[in-house]
């Protein structure tokens, strides 16, 4: 799906949704996720395809592996946290939008917490 069928859809999802809500703001809501998991799913196939090639390049300049499965990881946890904060904004929670983002940041640190401990050990390694 290129970029210009998933604005059409956002655009028409909003549309729908700002007519529906007068009169059904739960169908509404419904509807706003719904086209919100939509867009996701289209995306997945670009999101493979970018992982691929990433996965591919590592491979080929023979770097550890270990380091991209964990970066993945962080990526896909940036991911999911955002779109779970966007639809809990979307129904008008906020402050559960800002526990899941927080939640998603401190699995990102702990996920990345091989990487510091390379980092600091290789910047030792220097330092007579």
């Amino acid at each position: 799906m290129e970029i210009g069928q998933v604005v059409a859809l956002g655009v028409i999802a909003t549309i729908i949704i700002l007519v529906i809500k007068e009169y059904r703001p739960d169908l509404a809501r419904q509807l706003s996720i719904a086209a919100g998991i939509i867009i996701l799913l289209f995306l997945l196939d670009y999101l493979r395809t970018v992982l691929n090639v990433i996965t591919e390049v590592i491979l080929r300049a023979d770097m550890n592996i270990f380091f991209l499965q964990i970066l993945f990881r962080i990526v896909g946890v940036a991911y999911i946290a955002e779109f779970g904060a966007q639809v809990c904004r979307d129904a008008g929670e906020n402050t559960i939008a800002s526990k899941i983002e927080l939640a998603g940041k401190i699995f990102i640190l702990a996920l990345a917490i091989p990487i510091i401990i390379s980092v600091m050990e290789t910047i030792l390694n220097f330092v007579p």
